[in-house]
């Protein structure tokens, strides 16, 4: 895809604006960068013409993210949201507005792409029905994430942990229930872990064991369920 996007980034912190900014400017989907450093300034800038995407910070002088972005929405034509912060305890507040995602910071240019790449299927499926969300906490901080970020799920007992990019969470929910609940959108490797089938990689031999790539993670795979999981990786990859 060519770059065509036009976002607009909104943060009071000149270093991690510049930065942000710097990161979407390298993204072959992204053809121009406004920046300011306040919703104030946003507003006026959002007055006078429209981006594709709003990628803001939460705590901010003045208006918060948040409360930038609920007004945002009331736009009769509103930009997709993507809400940038080194604080987890918003999320439920962002993903309550609609957010197409929430990317914390320090931000990774591999976990910027992916916010990028959801704002383009937004705008590609604006009428598609929203993400599903997990209620997760950690650290006493309860927060919803995007199912899509979960990469794969190991059993701990009557616990589960749900591993994403950059974190991992234990819930109160068998492993056996999240696979019959989830669908599809997971494959069972081993009998204490599922992975999801959209960041299935690839399969390595490893001296006597075979293991499942998936982003820095490699997974055994048992015996019994290797030739269905590589049977899903040559459905993927129908040339291969």
């Amino acid at each position: 895809m060519s770059a065509d996007l036009s976002v607009l980034v909104i943060d009071d912190e000149p270093p991690a604006r510049d930065e942000l900014a710097f990161l979407l400017g390298r993204d072959e989907h992204v053809a121009e960068v406004l920046t300011c450093g306040s919703a104030t300034e946003a507003l006026r800038v959002l007055q006078q013409r429209s981006v594709d995407a709003v990628f803001l910070d939460i705590r901010m002088p003045g208006l918060s993210g948040v409360e930038l972005g609920s007004v945002l929405n009331r736009f009769d034509d509103p930009p997709p949201l993507v809400f940038v912060s080194a604080h987890d305890e918003h999320g439920v507040a962002a993903y309550d507005l609609g957010a197409v995602d929430y990317v914390l910071k320090p931000v990774r240019e591999e976990r910027l792409a992916l916010a990028v790449r959801r704002v383009v299927d937004a705008l590609a499926h604006p009428a598609s029905a929203p993400e599903p969300l997990v209620t997760v906490e950690r650290a006493g901080v309860t927060r919803r994430i995007p199912r899509s970020e979960i990469r794969y799920v190991e059993a701990e007992g009557d616990y589960a942990r749900l591993h994403t990019a950059d974190a991992s969470y234990l819930v109160r929910v068998p492993l056996a229930t999240l696979e019959k609940e989830w669908g599809e959108e997971l494959v069972r490797v081993h009998r204490s872990t599922l992975v999801s089938i959209r960041h299935l990689r690839e399969l390595v031999k490893e001296q006597t064991q075979t293991v499942v790539v998936v982003g820095e993670a490699r997974l055994p795979v048992s015996r019994r369920l290797l030739p269905g999981v590589r049977a899903l990786l040559r459905e993927q990859r129908p040339g291969s």
